[in-house]
């Protein structure tokens, strides 16, 4: 990674605002998963031992720059209390009179945490006035916030053009571990593309299409394929308007001499349905009426065969519809196929990172990425705003 990090700036007594993701799933009042918060921790305590008076801003839902109190940013507060056995002090908003105050009291190694930036609806327009108005609280930002890299936004771009912008440590490790997995890969590399829809990957497949030695496609947009190679599909998802893509990847994979695996067996469902009657068949005898829903254990053979022979694998998006426990087999076999391998492991965020933390085994995983559009988007190859305006390493 060539950009700045927090340990190439004097941070002593300096104001520093430390863009964080702390925008973890709520249920009533309650934060059902932490793992984000966790993830800033080590940048939080580092800024904490150097003398630092740290500024944590993030944003938390969709409140579309509107107050809403459901999303307001206690919960995170009493957490990351918990998790740094520190008092944290909080505002009931993002700037102004009351917020510069707070900031002007702060201490050496003292924390202010400000209320959801996405209150303001400047911060997703990336308002330049709002970015100044947050620089103007601080002497140095730092940006930790990977999972919210791909958007350029006040408090994650803009405020870059009025302060000295450096990379979190979990910023850091995101770019190393995605960016050398994707420009210098071991070999064999394996990437596995799973989730619902081809049009949400084909950046994705395209990109990894100049790097991969195995391709595997499972998930919904499997079904695609298949039937882009003249096979039956039942009533499995389709995206008629994408059969002559998948052909072309098809084609392209047999040209660049890629490993493309698909399917060779599924569970197929009468219904989409927990109650749903459910058999394996072979991949070219989907019966007329039923849907594939996950993929069948011929195929999970075949696929832990090549995870276990690969020297990296990247995954990103489940086998089937994980979230019903009749169709989770598939995506629960990968994950196990991916801690017990010895490649590098990297999960790219969203619903693969879920299915891994679900499953019990993201402590045997080499990388879960907290941030799944900008991973997905990384994975891309597209730049992210987020990243692109941290200052370079000389």
């Amino acid at each position: 990674m060539n950009k700045k990090t927090v340990r190439d700036l004097e941070l002593r007594g300096k104001r520093v605002f430390c863009r964080v993701d702390f925008n973890v799933p709520l249920q009533d009042g309650v934060i059902a998963d932490d793992t984000r918060i966790r993830a800033a921790l080590p940048t939080i305590n580092y800024l904490i031992e150097q003398g630092a008076r740290v500024i944590l801003a993030s944003h938390l839902g969709r409140p579309k720059g509107k107050v809403v109190d459901e999303l307001r940013l206690d919960p995170v507060a009493k957490r990351l209390s918990e998790l740094l056995n520190k008092e944290i002090n909080k505002t009931d908003e993002v700037i102004g009179e009351a917020v510069m105050q707070k900031v002007a009291e702060l201490n050496d190694g003292e924390l202010l945490l400000l209320e959801n930036v996405r209150f303001l609806s400047g911060e997703e327009k990336n308002d330049q006035d709002l970015a100044k108005a947050l620089a103007e609280l601080a002497e140095i930002f730092v940006n930790d916030a990977f999972g919210a890299a791909h958007r350029a936004h006040a408090s994650t771009e803009g405020i870059a053009n009025h302060l000295p912008a450096v990379a979190g440590f979990l910023m850091e490790r995101e770019l190393e571990f995605l960016g050398k997995s994707l420009s210098n890969p071991e070999r064999p590399f394996t990437a596995i593309i799973g989730g619902a829809k081809v049009k949400d990957k084909i950046g994705v497949i395209e990109n990894l299409m100049d790097k991969v030695d195995n391709l595997i496609i499972g998930g919904g947009l499997a079904y695609t394929f298949i039937k882009a190679l003249g096979m039956e599909i039942g009533n499995s998802l389709l995206e008629e308007d994408k059969l002559d893509l998948a052909r072309w990847f098809i084609e392209k994979a047999k040209t660049k001499n890629i490993r493309l695996l698909l399917p060779v067996d599924v569970v197929v469902a009468d219904e989409f349905s927990e109650k749903a009657d459910t058999k394996v068949v072979e991949i070219a005898k989907i019966p007329p009426e039923w849907q594939a829903l996950d993929i069948g254990p011929q195929t999970i053979g075949m696929f832990s065969e090549v995870i276990k022979n690969s020297r990296l694998v990247i995954w990103n998006g489940p086998m089937g519809v994980f979230e019903m426990d009749l169709f989770a087999q598939g995506t629960y076999a990968v994950a196990e196929a991916m801690a017990e391998s010895s490649a590098v492991t990297i999960i790219g965020g969203g619903d693969s990172a879920a299915a891994v933390e679900a499953s019990g085994l993201a402590g045997k995983m080499t990388h879960i990425s907290t941030g799944g559009g900008a991973s997905l988007e990384f994975m891309e190859g597209k730049e992210l705003p987020g990243v692109v305006v941290l200052l370079d390493k000389e």
